[in-house]
């Protein structure tokens, strides 16, 4: 295990979707169910929140995503509870301009350590991170479902 860890940590990837689709699938907390490793099979909790399940431990969490789209960031709140809410993690969007070819954007997820956290648990959320931007790709890349007639 490494001597020293990062107080902070970004994974980020490129995406070939336009910069607000991005943005639109990182605040829907339904899909975060499909990506977020720590928050996994989304539910509808009220209040903008959803509540899933550590594919770790399976101990329940609640996630209360914030988009702002003036700076094409989410803010997701996460506890352990309903009423434990802290802004700990952030997804950033960033168009990239590429002439002739699609449009694409650029996700990164970044977190801060929390007081208190220790290595172990600081190591695999940074690993976590490195693998959800891959799984938000694939996500991204599949095609669009059709309505169910």
């Amino acid at each position: 295990m490494p001597h020293e860890l990062p107080a902070s940590h970004c994974a980020t990837v490129l995406c070939q979707v336009p910069a607000p689709q991005a943005l639109a699938f990182l605040a829907d907390g339904l899909q975060l169910g499909r990506w977020a490793l720590g928050c996994w099979d989304t539910t509808p909790a009220g209040e903008g929140m959803v509540r899933g399940h550590s594919l770790f431990d399976d101990q329940p969490s609640w996630v209360r995503p914030v988009m702002d789209r003036e700076r094409l960031a989410v803010v997701y709140h996460v506890g352990g509870a309903p009423d434990a809410l802290r802004p700990r993690i952030r997804a950033v969007v960033e168009p990239v301009e590429a002439a002739g070819q699609q449009p694409c954007c650029r996700i990164s997820l970044h977190a801060e350590r929390a007081p208190g956290m220790d290595d172990a648990r600081w190591l695999r959320l940074m690993r976590c991170h490195e693998v959800e931007v891959l799984l938000i790709q694939a996500r991204l890349a599949l095609p669009p479902h059709s309505p169910v007639p």
